[in-house]
């Protein structure tokens, strides 16, 4: 049966992820970076206590999917809830540079 992720072990997700990146995407890391708060999915959170966003950069968030145990990028609209669903498998220093090279390209 599945159970949600806890602050402690998604901050070791954190840990292991920010040890990975480059001194230039730990830079950016920094920058957009916050505290781990739950913020509700419409279409698999509901029910759920909502997944936990790491990360906010302009209508970008990164957040942690726990039911597939990775990390991904949506966009959001309104604070507080992910607009896009994602559920790629993707460890915390591969989504940091994927969004990075995202906004370079724009």
């Amino acid at each position: 049966m599945w159970t949600p992720i806890s602050l402690n072990e998604l901050e070791e997700w954190i840990l292991r992820g920010e040890l990975r990146l480059s001194a230039e995407m730990l830079n950016f890391w920094n920058l957009i970076k916050i505290k781990p708060i739950k913020w509700q999915e419409p279409e698999y959170g509901n029910g759920l206590d909502g997944f936990w966003v790491v990360a906010i950069f302009g209508n970008n968030v990164i957040f942690y999917n726990d039911i597939e145990d990775g990390f991904n990028i949506s966009q959001y609209k309104n604070f507080g809830q992910i607009s896009e669903y994602a559920c790629e498998q993707n460890e915390l220093d591969w989504v940091v540079l994927r969004l990075f090279n995202r906004i370079k390209m724009q």
